[in-house]
């Protein structure tokens, strides 16, 4: 099998969380929404207790928290759903360049529907000015949508001052934090969000299962985008998926309690990969802060190689993307990394290597020597890198 560093794809189910949830499939297969016998109330119960799971890890009221098949549909049911209700308020969204697909799909369908869009860039570094948000919103702005931390360069975003500079302007904040909750600490007491969005198989859960965060202090509240039966509060209709929620909270509860140890352990490894890879190849670095990003992620930049030919070199040894799982069919280079004023030569050079919990030193070693060997065997075959070693000016 290949050494697997792409974690911020997916995640393999923890064996606990699995053992958790398969008496839901068989023994306890009761629906939750039953309220006449104990097979229902038993479900009910699971349910709830999940819910407290999910709202422990981010520190806030079990009752904020709606069961969704994951972060795509609870940013829709966040982003459209708030849009519905509050067309008396007005109809400008602001948002960033290096959102998720999730959220940049779902404001341009708003925007055909004659929603104005304000997408902001970021620096260098990935990092959304704050100042430059403060003086984009205006009176008739009806959300602002940040990703806490980037699906393909880890990048952080202040998302505690950008929550606060909402909250003063009377604006909710719509948060992406899919890859972000399980990895960092995630405390909804300190910071003011409006909702925000969880998906399971990123922390070790199963697929097709997820959660959205509604603050109950928000004056308007998303409308639902889908009915028959108003379970989930009216939120969400719909039989819940009771083995995923309850994987979902089991996931939950093993994230908060192995967080700061597995960051610590985690972070050490990602060093020691860059730093392999830094010292054994000429013309890499890393894109995104050298500080604000997460530790589970390495995106490098490898200058005079493509991405695509590179790892086909290494597929049945080596697992890693060039970029967002979402869009690796698409052979357009990331538009995360070209908002970061990456050239396009520069974005296909790109690559991202993502740790998670059961990586270990052997296998980032491995990895490191497989990744080199793949990148001098494209370059001894590329005459633009024979032409930069012979001192030719080849930009």
């Amino acid at each position: 099998m290949p050494v697997y560093l792409d974690y911020h794809a997916t995640t393999p189910v923890d064996a606990r969380v699995l053992e958790s949830m398969l008496p839901w499939f068989t023994r306890d297969f009761g629906n939750p929404a039953s309220r006449s016998h104990a097979y229902g109330w038993k479900a009910s119960e699971a349910v709830e207790i999940a819910r407290s799971q999910v709202a422990d890890l981010l520190n806030t009221d079990s009752k904020s928290i709606i069961f969704t098949s994951g972060s795509t549909e609870g940013l829709n049911m966040a982003i459209k759903g708030l849009a519905e209700n509050s067309g008396h308020i007005g109809k400008h969204i602001i948002t960033v360049a290096t959102e998720h697909h999730a959220v940049l799909d779902t404001i341009d369908w708003l925007n055909r529907k004659g929603y104005e869009l304000s997408i902001l860039p970021v620096d260098g570094n990935g990092i959304l000015d704050t100042e430059h948000l403060r003086n984009t919103i205006r009176n008739d702005t009806i959300m602002v949508i940040v990703m806490w931390a980037n699906n393909e360069t880890g990048v952080v975003q202040h998302i505690k001052e950008i929550g606060l500079l909402c909250h003063q302007a009377g604006v909710p904040l719509v948060c992406d934090a899919t890859q972000a909750a399980g990895k960092i600490d995630i405390d909804l007491v300190k910071i003011p969000v409006g909702m925000l969005a969880i998906s399971a198989h990123k922390m070790y859960g199963p697929k097709g299962v997820g959660a959205l965060y509604i603050n109950p202090s928000m004056k308007v509240k998303p409308a639902a985008l889908i009915h028959g039966g108003g379970h989930e509060r009216g939120y969400r209709s719909g039989t819940l998926n009771v083995p995923g929620i309850v994987g979902l909270g089991s996931a939950s509860a093993l994230r908060k309690e192995n967080l700061l140890g597995d960051q610590d352990r985690l972070l050490q490894l990602r060093d020691q990969f860059e730093k392999s890879i830094l010292t054994a190849l000429e013309e890499v670095s890393a894109n995104g802060h050298v500080c604000d990003r997460l530790h589970t992620v390495s995106n490098l930049k490898v200058r005079f190689v493509d991405s695509q030919a590179v790892m086909s070199r290494f597929r049945s040894d080596l697992a890693i993307s060039s970029g967002s799982a979402c869009s690796s069919a698409n052979p357009e280079p990331s538009h995360v990394l070209l908002a970061m004023g990456l050239t396009p030569a520069e974005a296909k050079g790109s690559f991202r290597i993502s740790l998670g919990v059961p990586t270990t030193l052997a296998e980032i070693e491995i990895a490191a020597r497989i990744f080199i060997e793949a990148v001098e065997a494209e370059r001894a075959q590329s005459p633009v890198w024979q032409m930069f070693k012979q001192g030719i000016d080849v930009s």
